[in-house]
């Protein structure tokens, strides 16, 4: 357990005491930073001080399920070049309430790089119980062989704090010679919490710069397309990583492309159709009020304001090739329940059409949610 120089005092001799008296025949070790390190320096400590012929890293805020182990460690007795994920529930952040999420999919990304999910293939479905191949893990629960694990050079120590942690050591095992599968026999809980618990954040644009520079090859003009300000950020030096692919004879980001994630684009295009439609949604009734973002957030209900110029970046909207309706890039309009009086609310861009899916009719100019 690594204690990243917590400010909670039950964090420290509080930890140590109650493993030693609850697990005394137990070898535990807990780690305590001198200074904050951040997700990334935190596991790297935990990893060095691992003994183990397999190195497992779970976040402190989940819950393994039963018998959740050993079909993480299989693939990874069958081959040492494999690394395995369990699949991940839900633990209600108020309730502690367990529940499954879902029956699992490949992880992908944007090309923002926003983490999104492809469907399972229809060799997956036919065996529903085995590991599948998955491009991208979701975040930081997995297992993996240590000698792997540090042949492919670990974490990258010059990504800051957290955040795309998970893309450059998916690249870095399928580019390099592994293999990243889920385990649908393996469960574990997390708690997705409502609020962060403390104001200590990453550098994401820094971290997606860094890790697409060594990694994504030609394919990071897509990303500076979506994101602009990225091709002005420094990433730090790269040397080491990039001697590192070197090194390791690794493959290239079209390989990954055509060989790994061969159906992202279909879904997530480098370069989208054009929109629909864009512009304001004015109301029928009266052609003076207009939907409004107002704080534009997940999870809030669209708003209904005055059609206002001042109002014009709120109040703007775009249909897009997927046929949802979007604020920006990643909200959508989207209805979780059915019925007429279905209340629509801001969530996060799917892609997955479903519950986000708009249809829009030129003859009267209504939009309409196609599966209410």
């Amino acid at each position: 357990m690594v204690d990243d120089n917590s400010s909670k005092e039950h964090c420290k001799t509080q930890v140590d005491d109650y493993l030693k008296t609850t697990f005394p025949t137990v070898k535990s070790l807990v780690i305590h930073l001198e200074e904050r390190k951040g997700l990334i320096g935190a596991r790297l400590a935990g990893a060095r001080a691992a003994a183990g012929q397999v190195l497992l890293f779970l976040d402190s805020h989940t819950e393994a399920n039963v018998n959740w182990l050993p079909p993480l460690l299989e693939p990874i007795a069958l081959n040492e070049t494999t690394a395995v994920c369990p699949f991940i529930d839900v633990v209600a952040y108020d309730t502690f309430e367990y529940r499954a999420q879902d029956e699992g999919a490949r992880g992908a990304f944007d090309w923002e790089m926003y983490y999104k999910r492809l469907p399972l293939l229809p060799k997956d479905l036919e065996n529903p119980i085995r590991p599948f191949d998955n491009p991208v893990m979701a975040g930081g629960l997995f297992a993996i062989s240590a000698s792997f694990f540090w042949k492919l050079g670990g974490y990258d120590e010059g990504l800051q704090i957290w955040g795309g942690e998970q893309y450059e050591l998916s690249f870095k095992i399928w580019q390099c010679g592994g293999r990243l599968v889920d385990a649908p026999c393996s469960r574990v809980g997390h708690v997705y919490r409502k609020f962060a618990p403390f104001s200590f954040g990453g550098n994401l644009g820094r971290n997606y710069k860094r890790v697409a520079a060594v990694w994504m090859d030609e394919y990071i003009e897509y990303i500076y397309k979506r994101r602009p300000s990225y091709r002005d950020i420094d990433p730090g030096d790269i040397g080491s990583q990039v001697a590192l692919r070197t090194r390791l004879q690794c493959q290239s980001f079209a390989w990954f492309m055509q060989n790994v994630a061969f159906d992202l684009p279909k879904k997530y295009p480098p370069i989208e159709p054009p929109d629909f439609a864009s512009g304001f949604i004015k109301s029928m009734a009266d052609s003076s009020m207009c939907i409004d973002a107002l704080a534009g957030v997940a999870n809030q209900r669209i708003g209904i304001k005055s059609c206002s110029s001042q109002s014009r970046h709120q109040q703007r909207f775009k249909m897009g090739w997927q046929k949802d309706l979007r604020y920006g890039q990643t909200l959508c309009f989207d209805v979780s329940i059915g019925g007429d009086r279905a209340p629509v609310n801001f969530y996060a861009c799917h892609g997955g059409q479903g519950n986000q899916l708009w249809r829009y009719n030129e003859a009267n100019g209504n939009i309409v949610h196609v599966n209410r």
